[in-house]
């Protein structure tokens, strides 16, 4: 009975370090390949809009990948997870459903919660500088930022410390 108690804890211990490391050897690789999915140059190689592409590399945000925005910042499991879910979506709009897609693609009503996060995780230093009235969203005033779609205000407009304004 102890030699088979033995030989299960030797088999026991082989197959903990063989799972060990084919876990590392996966999320190392798996990592990789979610940061490379991350880049605006991978988004860009379907969503190919020039302008907002442009208009993206010529704002504060260039500096980011496309996922700090849109995907969750705050476990790896829930970015993991969301882009597993967007990479379906997109992979079956691209194979099946290319004639039905919009000019125009507008963020989902969970894309829109996970990005409003984001905006302010990074932001948040700043928040308590701001001299106006929050809407319930900070999409409903800077639905804008970083693409310069659908609102076109002067630049005047985006100054720092520019708070003050009529609707």
């Amino acid at each position: 009975m102890k030699g088979l108690l033995q030989k299960l804890d030797k088999k026991l211990m082989l197959f903990t370090l063989i799972g060990v490391f084919v876990g590392i050897a996966f999320f190392a690789t798996t990592d990789g390949a979610i940061n490379a999915t991350d880049t605006p140059e991978f988004c860009a190689s379907c969503h190919m809009y020039e302008s907002t592409i442009e208009n993206f590399n010529a704002s504060n945000h260039a500096t980011l990948n496309c996922n700090d925005c849109h995907a969750p910042t705050d476990s790896k499991i829930a970015r993991y997870t969301f882009k597993a879910k967007n990479a379906i979506s997109h992979g079956y709009m691209a194979t099946f459903g290319a004639s039905k897609l919009p000019d125009v693609i507008h963020a989902t009503e969970k894309s829109m919660e996970v990005i409003e996060k984001n905006c302010i995780s990074c932001h948040e230093p700043g928040l308590q500088n701001i001299s106006h009235d929050a809407k319930d969203s900070c999409m409903d005033c800077h639905r804008q930022v970083p693409h310069n779609k659908g609102d076109f205000r002067p630049a005047e407009w985006f100054e720092p410390g520019n708070f003050e304004f009529n609707r």
